[in-house]
């Protein structure tokens, strides 16, 4: 165990990134393999936009690198085009179309002076 106050410090936040890093890992792992057991089901699509998904949140994390994330993506788009896995589009909710009303300027806030002191 250390002695200096900030290397403790460092040894408990290390152990804890460490559970962190693990749990994004493991979940990606898990996501790839679930993709690459469903490519004959119909169930691959999902499986599919779910590993991209995990992949991107490992970047997003600093587990992986990003070229090692292209490069694994590529890969499970190209397993996913060879099996016939058609992508699922995913349908956002339109936004609702304000009124056209004029953009309302707020007035300039006058600032407080400060009377000095003599």
């Amino acid at each position: 165990m250390p002695i200096i106050k900030s290397a403790r410090k460092r040894v408990k936040t290390t152990k804890k990134a460490t559970i962190r890093n693990a749990k994004t890992k493991r979940s990606l792992k898990e996501s790839i393999k679930t993709f690459t057991k469903s490519l004959g089901t119909a169930k691959a699509s999902d499986a599919h936009k779910k590993a991209q998904s995990e992949i991107d949140k490992a970047v997003k994390k600093n587990i992986i690198h990003k070229n090692k994330a292209a490069r694994k993506q590529r890969q499970l788009s190209a397993a996913a085009k060879k099996a016939g896995v058609k992508p699922t589009k995913t349908v956002k909710a339109a936004k609702p179309v304000a009124a056209n009303k004029p953009a309302v300027k707020k007035a300039p806030v006058a600032k407080k002076t400060v009377a000095k002191k003599k």
